[in-house]
């Protein structure tokens, strides 16, 4: 399972048009620290957040929780877009592609660089190029979470259900068409399928 989802997913270190984020209950702590950092870099001019879901800790959905601690970090204002309709990874994808096009009409973008959590990244990976038009290219730029990154994942409880759901949402789209299915290499290390 360890090669199926953290495998290939490594920063190409390469700039792009926009920096795409996906939200979730923890998207602060965790994926925008890494979106920051690729702003703050100069690999791309702008940063959309995506994420419609309102946790209940939180007065804003998952894309306006986003934009204002980046602002607080020193974000310009004018260079955040959001999309704060989607309530899932695919709609992540769908929602944004509006946005984008009036931000930077579809065709002259040429790369995105994406950020999620690790074990989240190739099934938003594969949405990216299922959905978004085939000559936008993808920066990989997966964070760690505490517990459901590739060296802990199996040693908590939260990280194996984690896995294992993301492992089987993977399969289950592409079986149906859903996803665009990718080679991954899946290899024996040590007598067990990684």
């Amino acid at each position: 399972m360890s090669h199926l989802l953290f495998s290939s997913t490594q920063d190409d270190q390469m700039n792009g048009d926009c920096i795409f984020v996906a939200g979730s209950s923890k998207a602060v702590k965790y994926r925008l620290p890494k979106a920051v950092e690729l702003y703050k870099q100069g690999r791309a001019s702008k940063i959309l957040f995506s994420g419609g879901v309102k946790w209940p800790e939180n007065e804003y959905t998952e894309a306006l929780q986003l934009k204002k601690e980046a602002i607080s970090l020193g974000v310009s204002e004018k260079d955040i877009l959001t999309e704060d309709l989607s309530l899932h990874t695919l709609e992540n994808v769908l929602a944004s592609l509006l946005v984008l096009d009036r931000e930077f009409h579809l065709h002259n973008i040429r790369r995105l660089l994406v950020v999620t959590t690790s074990y989240h990244m190739r099934r938003l990976h594969l949405t990216l190029k299922t959905y978004m038009p085939d000559w936008i290219s993808f920066t990989l730029c997966p964070v760690d979470d505490d517990n459901t990154n590739e060296d802990n994942w199996f040693l908590s409880e939260t990280g194996v259900k984690r896995v294992k759901g993301e492992t089987e949402k993977l399969i289950r789209y592409v079986k149906q068409g859903a996803l665009e299915d990718e080679e991954v290499d899946i290899h024996l290390n040590t007598g067990a399928i990684t």
